[in-house]
């Protein structure tokens, strides 16, 4: 998507002013205490289908990761999505106009929505080699955890329920959505909220990367791209005038002095700089890319301000450094990612039950505060989680990305279906 000026953001409304308000139905079905079905005929048998199948799930994790999927270029990886879920013998399976892959399992009767996603795209840019390999239960390959674990979980939910034929009372929608990673800036689910389903989602979950943990707290994130700019010129002969790249050497080590609480967490990070032709080059052009990240939208907006006036600072340094009549460098700051944070209590009826179905599947783990797909419903007020896919995850977003389903990798999708199927009402 193409940059916001900062002086645009600033005029923005929260996303819980401007989105769209919870239905009716949403807020009752929020409100119940969710029964978890770990007993029913129908959802045993799609459990015991699960385990049963576990090598399926593995050679679709495999399959899936070995299909290129770059940022903003997804495609190729949505339109085999589709196939698969055709396969499953989905009738209405599509893929909407931002790229999401949708596939429908209608409902029996009036119960809540439920939408649960693995994301399609990757952090790797195009060109790279994602052959997967595989020794004993580990298998190696770019994105093999986040998220090709997710949308193989996903595909074998599918599987599992059709197969045991586990009727639910609300409609389930099965998503390979776009653009969760990076700049990205969660526009698949932004699509879905917003334009495909507005109002229309009661529970939200995404299967986001490896373990057996709940993200049920959304760290809220702004990406900025930073450029300062000037008339460049030769080392030398040009020299005494402002250089854009020594504002930005002044920007970092301001940014790096800025103090933040370690609770609630808040985090900032230069991760790119670029800029420069030459060694004997006054560059005309110095960019950085700034994340910062926390829980607490007050800190997030604290270390916000800070990150700006350290910029603004070091524009004036570095004009005032070079008194005279040579050009002023100038800055401009573009937004290259908002993520909103947003609060929801750990004792909200979805995490009690994500939490629940773990524990009748002979396992438990604490919920965690994530920056995920999840972030945009919980802002919203929309009921959301993110799970773990299971197994045992390494190196994310690396080259060097593993994963190893050990010996309860299947506990990973049998816990997204059992959920799935608590939210969604077994009859």
């Amino acid at each position: 998507m193409r940059p916001m000026p900062i002086s645009n953001l600033k005029h923005m409304k929260p996303l819980s002013v401007v989105l769209v308000t919870l239905s009716v139905a949403a807020v009752s079905a929020q409100a119940q205490e969710i029964a978890i079905p770990h007993r029913n005929p129908s959802v045993m048998a799609a459990l015991a289908a699960i385990k049963a199948d576990n090598a399926w799930t593995l050679d679709q994790q495999q399959s899936i990761c070995e299909i290129p999927a770059p940022p903003f270029k997804e495609a190729v990886r949505a339109a085999e999505y589709r196939k698969r879920f055709e396969s499953l013998g989905f009738k209405s399976v599509r893929i909407d106009s931002e790229g999401n892959v949708i596939a429908e399992r209608p409902g029996i009767g009036k119960g809540p929505t439920v939408m649960i996603m693995g994301h399609l795209d990757t952090v790797f840019p195009e060109g790279t080699n994602v052959a997967v390999t595989r020794t004993g239960t580990v298998m190696k390959g770019p994105g093999i955890g986040d998220d090709c674990r997710g949308l193989a979980v996903l595909l074998q939910v599918a599987k599992s329920l059709n197969a045991a034929k586990v009727r639910t009372e609300g409609t389930i929608y099965f998503v390979g959505n776009v653009g969760e990673e990076g700049e990205g800036n969660l526009r698949g689910t932004r699509h879905l909220l917003l334009k495909e389903f507005p109002g229309k989602i009661d529970f939200f979950i995404s299967v986001d990367g490896t373990g057996l943990g709940v993200t049920s707290r959304a760290v809220g994130s702004h990406r900025y791209r930073i450029t300062y700019q000037g008339p460049g010129g030769h080392s030398y002969g040009a020299f005494g005038m402002p250089n854009p790249i020594h504002a930005l050497g002044r920007a970092i080590a301001g940014i790096s002095e800025i103090k933040v609480p370690a609770s609630p967490k808040t985090t900032f990070n230069v991760g790119i700089v670029a800029g420069g032709t030459s060694v004997n080059t006054i560059s005309p052009v110095g960019t950085m890319d700034v994340d910062m990240r926390s829980e607490s939208v007050a800190e997030l907006d604290r270390v916000d301000a800070s990150i700006q006036q350290a910029l603004r600072a070091a524009l004036t340094s570095e004009n005032a450094r070079w008194p005279g009549r040579h050009p002023r460098i100038t800055m401009k700051i573009d937004t290259i990612g908002i993520r909103p944070t947003g609060a929801q209590s750990d004792g909200a009826p979805i995490v009690r039950a994500a939490l629940a179905a773990g524990k009748a599947l002979g396992f438990g783990e604490p919920t965690s505060a994530s920056s995920t797909d999840a972030n945009l419903p919980i802002s919203m007020g929309i009921a959301a989680i993110t799970i773990d896919g299971g197994g045992k995850g390494m190196g994310s977003h690396s080259l060097s990305e593993s994963y190893d389903d050990t010996d309860r990798g299947y506990l990973g999708p049998q816990w997204a279906a059992l959920i799935v199927a608590a939210l969604a009402r077994v009859r």
